[in-house]
């Protein structure tokens, strides 16, 4: 397994390995991989022969007062997991790399990025499409893996990929749980044991409150409302998805999660 920094020596790889019978694949992540990125991993390599995972914690998708500088950074750990499930690459990239000083450009996909996670966290999905895309050009990869949970964050780049016609097609792979129905997420580790123990009740509603659509909304926030540990951000339905987030009261996390209906 190969670990890269350079955007140029990454496509200089990816040049002198692919072939016209192989195909590249490309996980992004912020690392502190947990086995729900593993997942994302075995995927991609169901899908392809040369298996990218970037490790670039963003801080242009962070606002002033989130967790950037203690997100955790787990990257010898990280590169551990990667080499044990086959990856070819591991792509890990530095802040001034990615954005030198003079870095000036701006990507934004439109009202889909004003809403829900966009609403509370301004500029967000404009780093997001940022660093998607200058992942997506560096690893030169024809398909790349997301997980659902992040489910505005797979609308939004899908709606990138389908704007700038970008010759990628992305696979999006179902939330990873833990065995009590809390989603796999890096923040997790943030958690209290009293938040840890009432979180999975967030799943729980979800699952409820799909067999009524029309009465979703009003439904999670009376479900919610028992809560002792979380206060609910924002409960909406979108096309079939129901989407929620909260933030718990001792460890101030935020958490979101989703279902397909």
């Amino acid at each position: 397994m190969y670990i890269i920094t350079d955007p140029q020596e990454l496509q200089q790889y990816v040049r002198c390995t692919k072939s016209e019978v192989n195909t590249v694949v490309i996980v992004p992540t912020m690392g502190a991989l947990h086995e729900g990125h593993l997942k994302l991993i075995d995927r991609a390599k169901e899908l392809g022969d040369i298996i990218i995972v970037s490790i670039f914690v963003n801080p242009k998708q962070f606002g002033p007062n989130e967790d950037f500088a203690k997100y955790p950074r787990e990257f010898e750990n990280d590169c551990k997991k990667c080499e044990s499930r086959g990856v070819n690459v591991v792509y890990a990239p530095s802040v001034e790399e990615m954005y030198p000083a003079d870095y000036d450009t701006k990507i934004s996909c439109g009202e889909i990025t004003t809403i829900l996670e966009g609403a509370i966290r301004p500029g967000h999905f404009d780093g997001v499409c940022a660093v998607v895309l200058k992942l997506f050009n560096a690893s030169m990869a024809e398909f790349a893996v997301f997980g659902q949970k992040d489910a505005q964050q797979v609308m939004v780049i899908k709606q990138m990929v389908r704007d700038l016609n970008l010759p990628i097609t992305l696979d999006i792979y179902p939330t990873v749980r833990e065995s009590d129905g809390l989603a796999m997420s890096s923040r997790n580790v943030y958690l209290t044991p009293d938040e840890r123990a009432e979180v999975p009740m967030i799943y729980a509603g979800l699952q409820k409150a799909a067999s009524d659509l029309p009465r979703a909304e009003s439904f999670l926030r009376e479900y919610y409302s028992s809560a002792k540990y979380f206060n609910v951000e924002y409960v909406a339905v979108r096309d079939n998805v129901i989407l929620t987030a909260v933030r718990t009261t001792q460890s101030k996390t935020r958490l979101i999660d989703n279902i397909v209906v």
